[in-house]
């Protein structure tokens, strides 16, 4: 507008009279130069920076991972890391629109029941072979199988055809209204067939050595330390990636990840990887930048989970007791610093469609809870304690410890004497999916993007695989839900789907299974000459094509 502005002061003064004084006329083009000349200095800070080339990224991690691939393991450490080799066919923007990656195009039939995907040409596996669409359908095949999530991500898919080397059909017995979104890197990683076909995909190689598509090349891991990727100079999406190496440090220690930022040797970490008793105090600090989009293709909650099969927590009276003990909101003030909301229900507050705002039936009450436990059959000792009960918690996130503090103080208020058991992130993985060997656990879920995909895993009957990890840990059976659930997948018309996965959470609500506990909200940190690192709905989780190290 300023510049139409100063055209038009121009245009008058050209067409001024000539009676106007001539020491004017040689000042027009010199001074709109000058102007002209001004203002782009002034907007000069504010313009979009061309991306730089080179320079070594670090990304923090609170925990290692366990693989480094999102095969069969959707641990929050393998998901930070993945999708930098292994890529999807689709990326989604912070609305969960979906946007082309290995595939270019794609069409869903009218009743929902024929996907197809064109695949992007010339696009090469970091050994060289071509990418096909015989990679795609393997992949999704594969994930069907042992992914935590592909049971009931896939479970409508009936077949896999692949007409041609670049195009990908998936035929569905019914509707799966959610399934478009999906296809992200971390959820649907396309892996090569001829490193994968005929081998156990969990402990073939590449799992800790991967081969993908993605902007970088697995380099080292050094484990207990850290892992080293290189620029991929083959890149399909060229001139990406900009940046020459990626290096991805193990930091376990809250406080020393919090002196990494400050001190410039970390450049970027996400899901809030300090404590957050630090974040004012790195607010303050002018080389850092905080961010919280870049989250909304998983929200989580932190929930309680009760082994069903364990002799104390079967028993519903214990479990409701439990859920009157438990104060949400001491929990997220005191655990969380107030950083996230109460969550009630099994459906993460997040995904406001399908979210029951309902509180929960049992609402603090710890004389309520008393009254429980010894209607249960376990009354108080001569010591106040009516049954000692072990606590495991999963150790990848930071407020793991914390809460379990908190929840031995609380419940040691109502006669139930807890003892926590710390251990790392692949024994407590075996202790609670294969072994079992557990009795009541604080874990973290994905909700993801829909129920279907993030929460049925948690409560179908269907999904209590042994050995899977973040699948139906508690070991939760109810026929009804079960029903609703799967009815819910298949349902197209979105308000029905409401209705039954509201019906769902008040079943689950009333029997308690678990605990659902707090949607904490994530922040990313980044070293201020870090740019464009979360573009997407899965931010960091994403390849980091786009990232770049402004000098």
């Amino acid at each position: 507008e300023m510049l139409r502005s100063l055209v038009g002061s121009e245009m008058c003064i050209r067409d001024r009279p000539p009676s106007l004084p001539t020491t004017m006329k040689p000042l027009r083009l010199p001074f709109l130069k000058l102007l002209f000349s001004g203002l782009l200095l002034a907007a000069a800070p504010y313009a979009h920076a061309e991306p730089a080339r080179g320079g070594t990224l670090t990304l923090l991690l609170p925990s290692e991972p366990t693989a480094l691939v999102t095969v069969g393991n959707v641990a929050t450490p393998i998901l930070s890391v993945s999708a930098k080799v292994t890529e999807g066919l689709l990326k989604y923007d912070y609305d969960l629109k979906p946007e082309p990656q290995l595939a270019t195009a794609w069409t869903i039939s009218p009743d929902g029941t024929v996907y197809t995907f064109t695949l992007r040409q010339g696009v090469k596996w970091h050994d060289g072979k071509p990418f096909t669409a015989a990679d795609v359908a393997f992949s999704i095949d594969l994930l069907k199988k042992i992914h935590p999530r592909g049971r009931n991500t896939f479970a409508n898919v009936t077949a896999i055809e692949t007409p041609d080397d670049h195009t990908v059909v998936l035929r569905l017995s019914k509707p799966a209204p959610y399934l478009i979104r999906a296809f992200v890197a971390t959820e649907t990683p396309i892996i090569p067939k001829h490193i994968y076909e005929g081998t156990d995909p969990l402990t073939n190689p590449a799992t800790s050595a991967p081969i993908g598509t993605g902007p970088y090349k697995f380099k080292e891991w050094v484990r207990g330390s850290h892992i080293v990727y290189e620029r991929n100079p083959d890149y399909w999406d060229k001139p990406k990636p900009y940046i020459d190496r990626l290096i991805v440090r193990v930091v376990a220690d809250p406080a020393a990840a919090a002196i990494a930022f400050e001190t410039g040797t970390a450049d970027l970490g996400y899901r809030t990887p300090v404590p957050l008793a630090d974040l004012a105090r790195l607010k303050a600090v002018p080389t850092l930048r905080f961010e919280t989009k870049g989250n909304s293709y998983s929200y989580n909650v932190t929930r309680l989970e009760f082994n069903l099969d364990d002799p104390f927590f079967k028993n519903e009276k214990v479990r409701q007791a439990v859920a009157h003990a438990v104060d949400r909101n001491v929990i997220l003030k005191v655990v969380n610093y107030g950083v996230g909301q109460v969550a009630y229900s099994p459906i993460a507050p997040g995904l406001k469609t399908y979210n029951d705002p309902a509180v929960t039936p049992y609402p603090f009450d710890l004389k309520r809870a008393n009254a429980l436990l010894d209607e249960a059959g376990y009354p108080k000792g001569a010591d106040g304690v009516r049954y000692r009960v072990t606590l495991d918690y999963n150790p990848i996130g930071a407020d793991g410890p914390r809460l379990a503090d908190y929840l031995r103080t609380t419940l040691a208020r109502v006669g139930i004497a807890v003892t926590v058991r710390a251990q790392d992130a692949s024994a407590f993985i075996k202790r609670v999916y294969t072994d079992r060997d557990f009795s009541f656990t604080t874990n973290g879920a994905s909700n993801l993007f829909d129920p279907t995909v993030g929460v049925q895993r948690l409560y179908w009957s269907k999904n209590f695989i042994k050995g899977v990890p973040f699948s139906n840990g508690t070991h939760y059976n109810n026929p009804k839900v079960d029903e609703l659930l799967e009815a819910a997948a298949v349902e197209n018309d979105p308000a029905r789907r409401v209705l039954l996965f509201k019906e769902f959470q008040q079943i689950v609500a009333r029997e308690v299974p678990d605990l659902n506990l707090y949607q904490p909200e994530f922040i990313t940190i980044a070293n201020q000459r870090v740019h464009d690192h979360s573009l997407t709905a899965d931010g960091v989780e994403s390849n980091l094509a786009d990232v770049y190290l402004q000098p």
